[in-house]
């Protein structure tokens, strides 16, 4: 079983999704355990205060070493990590890539930031993977936490009761998603394409594939080079 620790000063904000949906299930039947830390449990502050002002002066407050270090390494002393990860935007992008690496992994911590910042020192001494999920600034790392958790926890073998449905996302493969349809096939006047009611898998395994190559092509023109330049290198090697 996989274990996820998910440390926050708001934690509350967490609950909800892990209560629900795919991971809900994972979690129901054993194939991954996900627990929440309040980060200020761990406070020696007897207002239970886990954020002070920066150095330097500027506005916003920063997330005080004492309850990071201590909440972190209470957990390291009960298990032994792969992982202690800090989502933030000044990192690099969080890609699926690094999900499925994830997934693989026995335990991992995330270390969820708040207010301004956390102290540059958990960043050096506790953190081993730092990533953003875009560039933009967000009110805590809680949701990329959870953008995580998700992203992780549907790759797990035997979270998803069909395993090609991961295998078939967008991105595990460089390329997006072809378009999907379902029933009714005319849904007023808009038909799904005949290719995908034929019945003949090589050649609608085909069409998605181009379908994915001329979407990535248009809408991640950054993808579809490093498709090509994949592609290329395979060629190369043959």
């Amino acid at each position: 079983m996989m274990r996820i620790d998910l440390i926050s000063a708001v934690p509350d904000v967490l609950r909800s999704p892990i209560e629900h949906s795919i991971i809900k299930r994972a979690r129901d039947a054993g194939f991954v355990d996900i627990q929440i830390h309040d980060l200020r449990d761990y406070s020696t502050d007897k207002h239970r205060k886990v954020d002070d002002y920066p150095y330097g002066g500027g506005g916003g407050m920063v997330l005080s070493p004492q309850p990071v270090f201590d909440c972190i390494e209470s957990l390291q002393g009960e298990h032994n990590y792969d992982e202690v990860v800090f989502p933030t935007p000044d990192a690099p992008a969080y890609e699926q890539q690094d999900a499925v690496n994830f997934s693989m992994k026995k335990n991992i911590i995330i270390l969820c930031g708040h207010y301004k910042g956390v102290d540059q020192r958990i960043r050096d001494s506790l953190v081993t993977k730092e990533y953003s999920i875009g560039d933009y600034v967000l009110s805590g790392g809680e949701l990329p936490a959870l953008v995580m958790v998700d992203s992780i926890v549907r790759l797990i073998p035997g979270a998803i009761g069909d395993a090609q449905s991961a295998l078939s996302d967008s991105f595990q493969e460089i390329l997006l998603g072809a378009p999907v349809y379902t029933r009714p096939a005319d849904f007023r006047g808009m038909n799904v394409p005949e290719i995908l009611q034929s019945g003949d898998h090589k050649k609608v395994e085909q069409w998605k594939h181009e379908q994915a190559i001329e979407k990535t092509k248009k809408v991640r023109p950054d993808l579809y080079e490093n498709f090509i330049q994949e592609q290329q290198n395979q060629e190369w090697q043959q």
